[in-house]
């Protein structure tokens, strides 16, 4: 395993609880509005964080932090991700994944043999531009349905998400997501925000009420859908 980031303790990450946020290299994705860049891009350049450092931090927060968020980059891209996180279990921490849900082999894997407990899945964009938005043309989104339809059915907590970027999504593309991922629990929709550290610079963001309006475009085929980001 190759930790490059540690957040010893956040509020924000992992809903409801208490957690640390763990930081993982490297992604299949190269999506223009990538607020991880040097992760995604120049992963060996990084830091690298030492797999038994974390672990003896967080048994020493035992009882004070809840949660382990596993972020990235793309963490199941990872051969020794399941056995990381068995080591997180075994100390007795809940496990939250975030994924771009193109590997749905490994995310049902960890799901159902290792014990991941929630799972935040990014829907990059409607099928129709999902190439645009991962920087990959003629993406082929199977693998991504397969997830979604994975995570829909499944006993495992889960929202997905989208960053909301006004050069690459629409209210057509809302609508579209919306029939993509019809009867899931929660979808999120978080406002783009530069982090100086952006793939493509130059992009910008919607308005909150232009936010407000595509959250009321998703709320027939959503369960519960919520806006992050703005102020």
């Amino acid at each position: 395993m190759r930790i490059h980031g540690f957040n010893k303790t956040t509020l924000l990450d992992y809903p409801g609880h208490i957690a640390s946020t763990i930081f993982l290299g490297g992604c299949n994705f190269r999506c223009p509005f990538c607020h991880n860049a040097s992760l995604v891009l120049n992963p060996t350049k990084q830091q690298v964080i030492p797999e038994e450092d974390i672990l003896g931090f967080l048994k020493k927060r035992k009882g004070i932090v809840e949660g382990v968020c596993i972020t990235g980059g793309e963490p199941t891209l990872y051969s020794g991700l399941s056995v990381f996180i068995d080591k997180i279990k075994e100390l007795g921490f809940l496990v939250k994944l975030d994924t771009n849900g193109n590997n749905p082999k490994e995310l049902i894997d960890l799901v159902n043999h290792h014990g991941v407990d929630f799972v935040a899945m990014d829907i990059k964009n409607s099928i129709k531009k999902y190439g645009l938005s991962v920087g990959i043309p003629q993406f082929d989104t199977a693998r991504v349905s397969e997830s979604i339809n994975f995570l829909k059915s499944s006993h495992v907590d889960y929202e997905f998400r989208t960053t909301v970027v006004k050069e690459h999504h629409d209210t057509d593309d809302f609508i579209s997501i919306g029939k993509w991922i019809e009867g899931a629990k929660a979808y999120y929709l978080q406002a783009y925000k530069d982090s100086g550290d952006i793939l493509s610079p130059g992009l910008s963001s919607y308005t909150r009420n232009e936010l407000i309006n595509f959250q009321n475009i998703l709320h027939p085929y959503v369960n519960s859908v919520g806006i992050r980001g703005i102020d």
